[in-house]
């Protein structure tokens, strides 16, 4: 893998606006080497969602509703600290949010079409319901087994 790579997409054509990224970095608890404390590779993206101008206005209001609980003023905040490297994290913040985002955005599902029962089939149960309970019936007699 050769540097950052490009715009992280959300859907169609809209993409992270890399201008509004907030990157911090500090040291990553967990494993590591010996370069472990010196490295601060543990990183924290921070993204406006309530200040950007880079999502449809439709867009935005969805993902504010549905990250409602995870804003802290209207900032949204993803960290990564599993790989060792840097950049690696970095990219995984960002692949994180991007889907984040992408999931929040997503138009909702259409709503569902209660499906038609054929009317043979509705009288077939109930002629077996039928059925069934006048076998259950003639076993209630006193004397019977």
């Amino acid at each position: 893998m050769g540097g950052m790579s490009g715009p992280h997409l959300i859907r169609g054509s809209v993409s992270l606006p890399e201008a509004e990224l907030m990157w911090r970095f500090s040291r990553s608890s967990g494993p590591g080497g010996q370069h472990v404390n010196t490295s601060d590779s543990q990183v924290e993206l921070r993204f406006d969602l309530a200040a950007t101008e880079a999502l449809p206005p439709v867009w935005k209001e969805r993902a504010l509703e549905r990250l409602a609980s995870r804003l802290v003023g209207g900032v949204l905040t993803v960290r990564a600290s599993e790989h060792r490297s840097q950049w690696r994290n970095r990219e995984t913040a960002a692949v994180r949010l991007a889907s984040l985002l992408a999931e929040a955005t997503a138009p909702p599902p259409k709503p569902r079409r209660p499906t038609k029962i054929p009317r043979g089939i509705n009288e077939r149960r109930l002629r077996q319901k039928k059925q069934r309970a006048e076998t259950k019936k003639g076993r209630q007699g006193r004397d019977w087994g």
